[in-house]
């Protein structure tokens, strides 16, 4: 393996260094990518109406649906990625990043028509309030519009750190969200542009981080540079992406699609309720931040290792990683516990939009410390190709359980804490699921 490669492979050295130091740029990379719709929600919460707020929180299902399936896709093409790259194998190499950016120019034009002519469609189906309808689809509409950007600067980043390289799409993230937030400030209070504004500033600041990651990759003279006159689809490389990817795009997007039903369980409850939902739900999302990065982590660390045929390393890394997020998130429990209301307050301080927010919280928050379970051996499992199981689990237990669980529920109470818990119930079974396969079946490579 060649020298100037070390500081992007996971194959050497301390396996907890390698994790830590390689899941520190993902972290912050997340917490900037929260910071989107965050600060869009933040924006619109305070300087439109709780409606507006609402409105943003109760897109994001629908969004999520969509981008899912692709990010799904975008996370085989990694996996493929880092096993060649740990098996210094650089005309596959080469090919799977072209496939991978074809497939991205294909869903681009894909979930832009899909996107647009879906959203009253689907906002009508999940019954959003009619007081929070016409902003709700004003920012699909226009988010839509954009999501090519986002599609391009996530396969772009996925490429990166594909090879071991978790900082610059950090540096291109920290620059489109503070573009992202001066945009929203600019649109929203100066200008008076309420939702639209935020959808605008959020397509903008897109639009700048998949400029940045093309820029690096088109430029660079190393092996996984991106050449415009060699995109095209290398089908053996693009059966063995959609094989890996394909399962977590369905589990993904289907997923998503059931909260979006879950948010029609909310909706019933009125706008107060889904405003505290919209807030608690941008929290949840800072709490998932190390959980995504380590399932990242880990993801790329035994993709390169698997590819390496450093199978020794492989539970090691799953076992360390698995303690880190349990630190993280163990302490980031303990503090939404003491100043959750707090933190709700600060999306929106109407005494019911945040009693509501806290009723959720509190439910997730009880439950919080199982989640790390469920991610790595998540990230485990995709990494070593297996990404059709963490498929089965997650879709029974985050669709089919928690579908049964809330249908029952609403039916038998009107306390929407209740109806909250279906949450944590579904967690908790999904990592009883995952530690029984993890510990019981063979899923490494023969050695």
């Amino acid at each position: 393996m060649d020298q100037s490669r070390k500081s992007t492979d996971l194959i050497y050295g301390s396996i907890a260094k390698s994790i830590f130091w390689f899941s520190i740029p993902l972290l912050i990379g997340n917490l900037f990518q929260q910071l989107y719709n965050t600060v869009d929600a933040y924006v619109v919460g305070n300087y439109v109406s709780k409606q507006a707020l609402a409105a943003v929180g109760a897109s994001s299902p629908i969004t999520n649906m969509l981008i899912g399936f692709f990010m799904g896709l975008a996370t085989g093409a990694g996996v493929v990625i880092a096993q060649y790259y740990g098996a210094n194998d650089r005309k596959r190499l080469k090919q799977s990043i072209h496939s991978s950016a074809a497939l991205t120019l294909v869903m681009a034009i894909f979930l832009t028509i899909l996107g647009v002519l879906l959203t009253n469609p689907l906002l009508h189906l999940i019954g959003i309030p009619a007081d929070v309808f016409p902003e709700s689809s004003t920012y699909l509409t226009i988010y839509f519009g954009g999501i090519t950007f986002a599609l391009i600067y996530n396969m772009g980043a996925g490429v990166l750190r594909a090879i071991g390289d978790s900082k610059r799409p950090l540096y291109f993230l920290v620059v489109a969200c503070l573009t992202n937030i001066v945009l929203d400030l600019l649109f929203v209070r100066v200008f008076h542009m309420g939702v639209a504004g935020a959808a605008i500033a959020t397509d903008i600041s897109q639009a700048l981080s998949a400029l940045l990651v093309c820029i690096v990759l088109m430029k660079s003279d190393e092996v996984y540079a991106l050449k415009v006159k060699d995109i095209r689809f290398h089908l053996p490389i693009l059966k063995r992406i959609i094989t890996i990817g394909l399962p977590t795009a369905l589990q993904q997007s289907i997923v998503s699609l059931s909260n979006v039903v879950v948010q029609s369980y909310v909706n019933a409850f009125g706008s107060d309720v889904v405003a505290g939902y919209s807030a608690t739900i941008r929290i949840d999302g800072f709490v998932n931040l190390p959980l995504q990065s380590f399932n990242m982590a880990i993801t790329t660390f035994v993709g390169q290792n698997i590819g390496a045929k450093r199978f020794d390393r492989v539970k090691r890394g799953s076992k360390i990683a698995l303690w880190m997020t349990f630190a993280v998130v163990g302490a980031m429990a303990i503090f939404l516990f003491f100043f959750g209301k707090n933190v709700i307050s600060i999306f929106n301080s109407d005494p019911a939009v945040v009693e509501a927010g806290w009723k959720m919280l509190f439910a997730f928050i009880t439950c919080y410390i199982v989640l790390p379970i469920v991610q790595i051996y998540n990230g485990v499992l995709r990494g070593a190709g297996k990404s059709s199981i963490p498929m089965y689990i997650m879709v029974f237990n985050f669709v089919i359980l928690r579908q049964i669980y809330l249908a029952i529920m609403t039916h038998i109470t009107n306390d929407v804490f209740f109806v909250f818990f279906g949450w944590p119930v579904t967690w908790i079974s999904a990592a009883i699921m995952f530690m029984i396969y993890y510990h019981k079946v063979k899923w490494l490579p023969e050695q």
